[in-house]
């Protein structure tokens, strides 16, 4: 038997994995008359078919599914031995950010930046799994964490600040709540730092919370639905205060455990795209701070100073060994 390709094997993995002819030929940027061609071609080298073909897709063959296990592990090597290898783009740029960071900050802001640089492309990746910068996928990521990650460079953006926030709905009818009486009110989630906000600003915290949520974004939705007061953090909230989707009854604020970082590799001051997107966001975090009410951090903070504006790129900057970063657990 003769080798088979490696662009025919190459065509097999994407369709196997895509169960589909027209998802895969997307991907690989190939016509479906062009991928069909080389499976059949692959087919007829080994001597049997890989897929049946039927209304609802593609499904392998029992030798399709032992050909894919055998080489699709050898593919994938292949490609990530090459990925940093390969010539990087000067107008594209790879980010990564979490959920919460990119719907409640980042998007607003963005055409801004599309504006100043249209000739630049961005790919946003939104999620809070581990970055590996080892592997060139990306080039920076907006994370929120301690601000100490193994090698890499972080920037400080700017501190996180936390205050209660409800819904008109949950208010209508009743009195403000009082920063003594809190706990009186329905509350969200006991894992966030309710007990520091008592110890801070005065009251008992309550014996027993209304309801749990796992991720920020959702403890924001059950603020927005009226089900309890959430410790909502300023960067989320902000906008649906400023819509009237919330209410923040008290103008203390607490300053968070974490803060908000521009996270990336050394090889990225190298980066054309990646010095454009920097220099843009450094501005939108700096002017973000700088329209933070001062007498709301002043009240706040009362025994820490506010951020200071990240510095121009320099060696010294904040780094450790390795090369990943992780994101903070919500």
């Amino acid at each position: 038997m003769e080798r088979p390709p490696l662009n025919a094997l190459q065509v097999f993995v994407s369709a196997a994995r895509a169960r589909n002819l027209t998802r895969a030929a997307e991907r690989l940027h190939l016509t479906v008359s062009a991928l069909s061609h080389q499976v059949r071609t692959l087919e007829q080298r080994l001597g049997y078919s890989v897929f049946k073909r039927g209304p609802r897709g593609l499904a392998l063959t029992p030798e399709g599914s032992l050909l894919l296990d055998r080489v699709a592990p050898h593919l994938d090597a292949i490609d990530t031995a090459l990925r940093p290898l390969r010539t990087r783009r000067d107008n594209v740029l790879s980010l990564s950010a979490m959920p919460s960071m990119a719907s409640s900050w980042l998007m607003p802001r963005l055409p801004r930046f599309v504006a100043r640089h249209p000739d630049l492309e961005l790919n946003l990746d939104s999620s809070i799994d581990l970055v590996d910068f080892a592997d060139c996928r990306f080039d920076a990521a907006l994370r929120y964490g301690p601000g100490q990650w193994d090698g890499v460079v972080s920037e400080l953006l700017f501190e996180e600040w936390l205050t209660p926030v409800a819904s008109p709905s949950l208010l209508a009818g009743r009195k403000s709540p009082k920063l003594d009486e809190l706990a009186d009110w329905p509350l969200l989630c006991p894992e966030d730092p309710w007990p520091h906000w008592f110890e801070t600003f005065g009251g008992a915290a309550p014996k027993r919370f209304v309801a749990n949520f796992s991720d920020s974004e959702t403890r924001q939705r059950a603020a927005v639905e009226g089900i309890g007061i959430a410790l909502g953090r300023m960067t989320m909230v902000r906008p649906l205060i400023e819509s009237g989707m919330l209410i923040a009854p008290f103008s203390e604020r607490l300053r968070a455990r974490y803060a908000h970082y521009l996270v990336y590799p050394q090889r990225s001051r190298e980066h054309a795209s990646f010095r454009a997107f920097r220099e843009w966001l450094l501005e939108e975090a700096a002017s973000f701070r700088a329209t933070t009410d001062a007498a709301d951090i002043k009240a706040a903070a009362g025994r820490a100073q506010a951020p200071k504006a990240a510095r121009p790129l320099d060696p010294g900057a904040k780094k450790t060994a390795r090369g990943s970063t992780r994101a903070a657990p919500r």
